[in-house]
């Protein structure tokens, strides 16, 4: 087994401030698990089991699942729900798919299958409203499927009303600035994985480099291409942010890739609304 470098659990809270929000809704917390890739090498049981264990303590209102629970084939989806059915929360908990759930022989079917079987909802392109209908949980097809079509679902709602995004892809952020989103909740980063102290990810850090260094030199530059293939948005690897009028945030996620995290914490979110 290839040894991955691991790094504490870390609890990151927020508020944050959503316009036209029910009163009654003021201090609602919601926590946020993303990306656990559960397959035996990228998220150890020990890290799984605190990440449970915290969110409980924390006595959520509603959980927030924003994909890839699996890595490759599906088959570890069914252990995983073991493990998922203990997450406790006022509301039951809420979910969308990320690229690794659906690119395997039917893994999608398995997934939605397997998360449904203890509770789980799993939104694509549809909308959940378990506060009530002044304030919706819009759950999007995953960015690089063929299924994805936010205007099929956006336009079904009033701009008046305020409402919940969850979209695995962060970079879906600036197609979705056409449109009202209090906040969109996101994954798939790890949020960079290796961050450099004082100058951030990487990975935004060679795309820079990329874009202002001559294109005879491109072909020198490591790792440009698969860090173009994650995400177009290296600026939004993790935490929150302004787009445009929206509000974004980006979990780094429980499950890690090769060469592993530095600097770069799995993550928890437990965000309060006001």
């Amino acid at each position: 087994m290839v040894s991955i470098r691991l790094e504490p659990l870390k609890v990151e809270r927020i508020t944050v401030a959503i316009a036209d929000l029910p009163p009654d809704l003021m201090g609602t917390k919601l926590i946020q698990l993303s990306d656990l890739h559960y397959d035996g090498l990228r998220l150890s049981e020990e890290l799984l089991t605190q990440a449970i264990a915290v969110s409980n303590l924390e006595n959520p209102d509603l959980i927030l699942l924003t994909g890839d629970y699996i890595t490759h084939q599906p088959d570890p989806i069914d252990e995983l729900v073991m493990r998922l059915q203990d997450l406790k929360s006022r509301l039951g908990i809420y979910a969308v798919l990320g690229n690794h759930d659906y690119g395997y022989h039917d893994a999608k079917v398995r997934v939605i299958n397997a998360l449904n079987s203890i509770g789980i909802k799993v939104l694509w392109n549809e909308i959940a409203t378990p506060f009530g209908s002044d304030f919706p949980i819009v759950g999007l097809a995953d960015f690089w499927s063929s299924e994805f079509n936010p205007a099929a679902v956006m336009t079904q709602l009033s701009p008046h009303i305020p409402r919940l995004v969850l979209s695995h892809n962060p970079d879906t952020a600036e197609i979705l600035q056409q449109w009202r989103v209090d906040l969109q909740l996101s994954g798939h980063t790890h949020g960079g994985q290796v961050i450099i102290p004082g100058l951030g990810a990487a990975a935004l850090i060679i795309q820079q480099i990329h874009h202002y260094t001559p294109k005879i030199l491109h072909p020198w530059i490591p790792f440009v291409n698969e860090c173009s293939r994650v995400v177009k948005h290296w600026q939004w690897a993790q935490g929150w942010h302004q787009v445009h009028h929206n509000q974004l945030y980006v979990n780094r996620g429980l499950g890690t890739y090769f060469p592993g995290r530095f600097f770069c914490p799995p993550e928890i979110t437990v965000i309060t609304l006001n």
